[in-house]
């Protein structure tokens, strides 16, 4: 018999080509998944970031201590009331909240903010479209050893600030000094 010459595939080559190709196709998909996931990430890790840097500047640019108010409410230089307030100086001797952001004059008057409150928020309390499950918290501490440059915590002169803010699982502290460069 005269040998015949193929002009195909037979069925088994097809199912194994089927097959093959689809493992292959599959495992490119999953790859894309989990790229496509996680590519989010770093843009909340920058809006973190933002964050924490305004809120930092923010803090940053206040007085270090509350400043004289007025010839007769002198305020309090030694920030010896409850937030480095007193009834004269607004906000006044209260707790600050959302609401005072605007009127704080001093670091002090961040101690305790964001504290059991989630969203980022403009200077009015307002939240920030977009940035609702976002929270920040600002510490002050005033009460540390650390001497900067000469100047020390103990002396009253150096205020160590930490912000915190955090989005799910992700979180970024940017660790700040303010010092009393005008005593």
């Amino acid at each position: 018999m005269a040998a015949r010459a193929q002009a195909g595939f037979t069925l088994i080559e097809l199912i194994m080509f089927i097959v093959i190709v689809s493992v292959g196709l599959a495992g490119v998909l999953i790859a894309f998944n989990v790229t496509t996931a996680k590519s989010a990430d770093p843009l909340i890790t920058k809006q973190l970031l933002r964050v924490a840097e305004g809120m930092m500047q923010e803090v940053l640019e206040k007085s270090y201590q509350n400043v004289l108010a007025t010839a007769t409410a002198p305020g309090d230089p030694n920030n010896s009331g409850p937030d480095g307030c007193t009834p004269a100086t607004t906000p006044s001797c209260n707790l600050n909240n959302a609401l005072d952001r605007a009127n704080y004059n001093d670091v002090d008057d961040y101690i305790g903010f964001g504290l059991h409150r989630i969203g980022i928020t403009r200077l009015d309390g307002g939240i920030v479209y977009g940035l609702e499950n976002y929270s920040v918290d600002i510490e002050v501490d005033k009460t540390v050893t650390a001497t900067l440059g000469g100047l020390s915590a103990a002396s009253n002169q150096v205020k160590i600030i930490t912000v915190t803010v955090s989005a799910g699982n992700q979180s970024i502290t940017l660790v700040g000094y303010r010092t009393n460069y005008g005593y």
